[in-house]
């Protein structure tokens, strides 16, 4: 099928490569004129693990081009994803205004002929009409512009979320635990249907012999809320643990052991249970803010996920506590961070735990230097500020006070941890994810501090 997708972030970009690795003729489309020569050379604008081999093959394939030309894009595709960023205003609703300058630019272009708009962005409840309004505009725009006769815009509007994490964004694609289509168009369900039977047979997944990937049809507004829904969930259930583990810590108790009881229980499971710094990144807080404004706006108080949110925030904070009881006054003292990501395998800092301990430690005084595998190579810098970036681990912990475990990038398991406490001040180690052996820890020479336990 001959596909565009409009916006080359994580999802467009990912969404673009899988849809063209699995036979389909897809023009991907950015404004960015860099970006686009960039990704035209080969060169993938983000670090997802897979991406930058799968998108060459792709390239070579003669399957996936790279333009700048909306218009270009609109004329070839039959099946056109918006998958632009709709980032959280201060009010904590979603910046759509992406999504409609798209939106209005398809209206603008289209043609003689059916088209189904996808809305791969997450845009609040009750986008997938305002969406066809906005195009019906830009269609209406372009004939007053162009004097042109009255064009028969023939089109329908799909609500098909994207459950993509960043770091498995590839594996994530071709491994859907399912496939959510809201529309109240037949023809576009059966459309998407015919895109994404590759996927529904996992001709392409790791496990090809589980059952076909269930397909949830839906109508556009339950189809949104399915994605709040399921990472409200998500960011709820780590703020669960989180207060535990924080009970923990006062009673004797371990919140690892206590994670592995419960996470026993099928009703509850063990995925999202890892205690430590909390959440961050690009989906959970935005979705989550989003979510609760909307409920805001139809006037329900959501006080579960605002609790949520809380719990998130002050977390954060527990590290500084912990930092504290051990050093006393953090004045004048190095803390070194593992880690800047929010999580492991990806680039992104967006809301990450790091940037909130960096600026807290600042204030109290202390020296922050970092090491992260990904940041620390590539020399990213922007948004950063307050930190010396250390280009190896060995340079981070000489003449440290205290380590913090930030981000559980899997080489940080491995570590010399008797070298490195050797070259720091205090061999005093923060595991803000319990991801490290404590026992290893602690016959390497550090006074080891997890969360809750």
């Amino acid at each position: 099928m001959q596909v565009c997708v409009i916006g080359t972030g994580y999802v467009g970009l990912v969404t673009g490569v899988c849809l063209s690795h699995i036979g389909h003729h897809v023009i991907c489309v950015d404004n960015n004129e860099e970006k686009v020569k960039l990704m035209e050379s080969g060169q993938s604008p983000i670090y997802e693990p897979g991406l930058s081999d799968l998108m060459k093959s792709c390239m070579e394939s003669g399957r996936l081009e790279f333009t700048s030309d909306l218009g270009a894009g609109v004329k070839h595709g039959a099946i056109l994803f918006i998958a632009v960023g709709t980032p959280a205003l201060p009010t904590g609703e979603s910046d759509t205004r992406y999504v409609e300058a798209v939106a209005r630019g398809i209206g603008q272009h289209l043609t003689a002929g059916y088209k189904v708009i996808v809305n791969k962005s997450t845009v609040p409840i009750g986008s997938g009409d305002w969406v066809q309004m906005i195009v019906l505009d830009g269609v209406s725009e372009r004939q007053k512009t162009e004097g042109t006769p009255e064009i028969t815009a023939d089109f329908d509007v799909v609500s098909n979320p994207e459950f993509l994490r960043e770091g498995s964004a590839v594996y994530d694609t071709f491994n859907p635990d399912r496939i959510v289509l809201g529309s109240n168009g037949e023809r576009a369900i059966e459309m998407m249907k015919e895109l994404y039977q590759p996927l529904v047979d996992r001709t392409h997944s790791d496990h090809p012999d589980l059952p076909p990937v269930p397909v949830v049809v839906t109508d556009l507004n339950s189809a949104e809320m399915i994605k709040y829904a399921a990472n409200s969930f998500l960011a709820t259930k780590i703020s669960f643990i989180n207060e535990i583990a924080n009970i923990c810590d006062r009673v004797g108790a371990d919140v690892t052991q206590v994670a592995a009881g419960i996470g026993l229980d099928s009703r509850i499971g063990t995925k999202f249970l890892q205690a430590g710094l909390g959440w961050g990144g690009s989906c959970f807080p935005k979705d989550v803010s989003a979510l609760i404004h909307t409920a805001d706006d139809y006037g329900y108080d959501t006080e579960l996920l605002k609790a949520a949110v809380n719990v998130n925030k002050r977390q954060r904070l527990i590290t500084l506590e912990k930092l504290q009881q051990e050093l006393k006054i953090l004045k004048g003292k190095v803390v070194g961070l593992l880690g800047l990501t929010f999580k492991p395998d990806t680039d992104d800092m967006r809301d990450a735990p790091a940037l909130d301990l960096i600026e807290q430690l600042n204030r109290l005084g202390a020296k922050v230097k970092a090491y992260d595998p990904i940041v620390s190579q590539t020399g990213m810098r922007h948004g950063l500020s307050g930190v010396q970036v250390e280009t190896d681990v060995e340079r981070l912990a000489d003449g440290c006070d205290a380590l913090v475990l930030v981000t559980d990038w899997q080489q940080f398991k491995s570590l010399d941890y008797a070298t490195l406490a050797k070259s720091m001040h205090h061999a005093v180690i923060i595991d803000g994810r319990n991801f490290l052996d404590r026992e290893a820890a602690i016959a390497a020479g550090f006074r080891y501090i997890g969360v809750g336990h």
